[in-house]
This record gives C-alpha cells, sequence and structure tokens, in this order.
C-alpha cells in the first residue's frame, strides 16, 4: 500500500503522541466526583492548618475538585486522626498529622493503629521545633532561661499542644535532656498554644517553626534556639541547639498526608501525585512564610509510610531513654 505524504506525517504524529496519551490515560485511573475532604487533626492556626491551607487549593486545581479541610482537635491528634482511620477508604478522605509518628511513643491506648489502618500518600515537608519564651521572661539566651528555670522548678508553665503532640514531646525532651521542670499545660493543638505563650498564659514552649514564626518575627515571642544541628535561613540570627549549649535537644517534625487503609490503588496514586505537585508549587512560598522545607524521596505510599515507622521508632527509643513512658 503507498502512504502519501500527509498519511505518513500523519501516522509519525500520531505515534510520538502514543506514549503521552498513554501516560494521561494511565494517570486517569481514577478522578474524585465530589470535594476530598482534608482531616487536620488540629486546631486552626497550627503548623498543620497552615500547611494544609496553602497546599489544598492547588491539590484541588489537580484533582479537579476542592481539597476541604476539616479540623478535628483533640487529645493530642488521637481524635482526628481516629476519625481518618474510621473513614471511608473511598480516596475522600485524608490526614494531614505531624504527630503521627509520636502518638504511639507517649499514649499507652491509642485506638487506631498507626501502621495498620493508613496509607501513605504524601509528605508536605520537615520543620525544625523551636525553644520559645514570653518577652517578659528575663532571658535573653538559652543558658539564661534554663538557669531561670533551675532556680524555680515547676513554676513555669510549659505550653504543649496536646498529649503526644510534637510540642510536647519537645518540651520533655528539653527537661529531659537539660535537667529542669517546669508545669506542663496541654492545648487543643498548635494554634492555642502558641496563642498561650503570645498571651503570657504560659511562658515557654517548644512549638514548630511553621506555627510560631510570625509571631516571632512580630516581637510577641522571643525564639532562644532552633532545636536542630543548624541554623534556619528562615530565622538566620537564631542560634541552633548546639550554638546554645542544648546539643541534645534536636527536635525536627514531618507532615505525612495518609489515606485510610486499603483506599483503592489508583485513587492513593491519583491523591499522592495531587498532593506532590501541589507541595512543589508552594515549596519555595512556604518556606519562606514557615521554615516548613520540602525533601525528595516519598513518592510512594510504602515510602510515606517507611518514614512513619522510623519515626515512631525515633522518637519511641529517645523518650524512653529519657525516662518517660507511655500514658
Amino acid at each position: 500500500m503507498q502512504l502519501d505524504r500527509r498519511s505518513t506525517l500523519a501516522l509519525a504524529l500520531g505515534g510520538l503522541a502514543m506514549p503521552a496519551l498513554a501516560r494521561a490515560q494511565r494517570g486517569s485511573g481514577w478522578r474524585p466526583t465530589r470535594p476530598i475532604r482534608l482531616i487536620v487533626a488540629a486546631a486552626p492556626g497550627g503548623s498543620n492548618d497552615i500547611l494544609a491551607r496553602i497546599i489544598a487549593e492547588p491539590a484541588g486545581q489537580v484533582l479537579g475538585q476542592p481539597v476541604v479541610i476539616e479540623n478535628r482537635a483533640g487529645a493530642g491528634s488521637v481524635i482526628g486522626s481516629e476519625a481518618a482511620a474510621r473513614a471511608p477508604a473511598d480516596g475522600y478522605t485524608v490526614l494531614m498529622n505531624s504527630s503521627l509518628a509520636t502518638i504511639p511513643a507517649v499514649v499507652a491506648n491509642v485506638p487506631y493503629d498507626t501502621l495498620g489502618d493508613f496509607d501513605g500518600v504524601a509528605v508536605a515537608g520537615f520543620s525544625p521545633h523551636l525553644l520559645v519564651i514570653h518577652p517578659a521572661v528575663p532571658a535573653r539566651t538559652a543558658q539564661e532561661f534554663l538557669a531561670l528555670l533551675r532556680a524555680s522548678p515547676g513554676r513555669l508553665n510549659y505550653s504543649s499542644a496536646g498529649p503526644g503532640s510534637g510540642p510536647h514531646i519537645g518540651g520533655l525532651l528539653l527537661m529531659a535532656r537539660m535537667n529542669v521542670q517546669a508545669e506542663t499545660v496541654h492545648y487543643r493543638g498548635g494554634g492555642p498554644s502558641v496563642a498561650a505563650l503570645v498571651s503570657g498564659e504560659a511562658q515557654f514552649g517548644t512549638p514548630t517553626m511553621a506555627s510560631a514564626i510570625g509571631q516571632v518575627r512580630g516581637g510577641n515571642l522571643r525564639a532562644l534556639a532552633v532545636l536542630a544541628e543548624q541554623r534556619s535561613p528562615a530565622l538566620p540570627d537564631v542560634p541552633s541547639a548546639p550554638q546554645a549549649g542544648m546539643p541534645g535537644v534536636i527536635h525536627e517534625e514531618f507532615f505525612p498526608i495518609v489515606a485510610p487503609k486499603r483506599t483503592p490503588p489508583a485513587a492513593l496514586e491519583a491523591l499522592g501525585d495531587a498532593f506532590r505537585q501541589a507541595i512543589q508549587q508552594t515549596a519555595a512560598r512556604v518556606n519562606e512564610m514557615t521554615g516548613v522545607a520540602a525533601r525528595t524521596g516519598f513518592e510512594t505510599s510504602a515510602q510515606v509510610m517507611a518514614l512513619v515507622r522510623e519515626g515512631i521508632e525515633a522518637n519511641t527509643r529517645l523518650l524512653r531513654a529519657a525516662g518517660v513512658q507511655p500514658e
């Protein structure tokens, strides 16, 4: 059969288009037909809430349906996580909870199985915690503040975002490693715990950089240290934990996004693709606003859950070494 020039060109162009079409078809195995519910297991205003609201809109644009934030705070994030674990595994519910890998280390009877009841979707980023104080506290450095705590054991209030939260573990770590005592006050999430610090209801805390950076920059809180090995570009004038004389107080939080176990693989893939695109698109703005940094290497559900598993193991070792047992 003789092919004219037009037919030959059409076939050639069609051949070039086939791989792209095949990729598009593979990627369109599941498309939501109604809004996606993103449960944030914390109150509005905390680091989880801030990050979720930044990435929700671009993720929804990729999916073609809105991603709607639902704040379910309480019990150090256990209430929201349990709600997500019990939700239908149909692709329409996901959870963001930076305490997912800390709760099993500090809570004795967790009403869900962290590793058995969830599938990984993505990791929104990583954030170091800060040691911050209310400006009325008479200390300009971490060492001055530690001396103050040692001089008056248990007199100052420590602001926690709830039992098992990252700020709670940060405080336990600080007190155990630095041999100081304070009264722990639990609040319903990162936002309320930072608000308590700003009002002076609590005198110090170890919030994530994401939830406290605005208050630090505005002068409402004084940051004495970034609880990381190195200074953060987001707060370049604040010393790292080793520079502040606290080399053993290193505490970083990550923000996993997960779905109920047995979510269909096609839905899990579509959700993962959408959230990873949203995280990449907003990475520079998120880092500038919150100090949260995106990282590669979490492109599959298994990689996300491996990070959660490693976090549980690391937090458990850290707290047991510090003499902290589940309650």
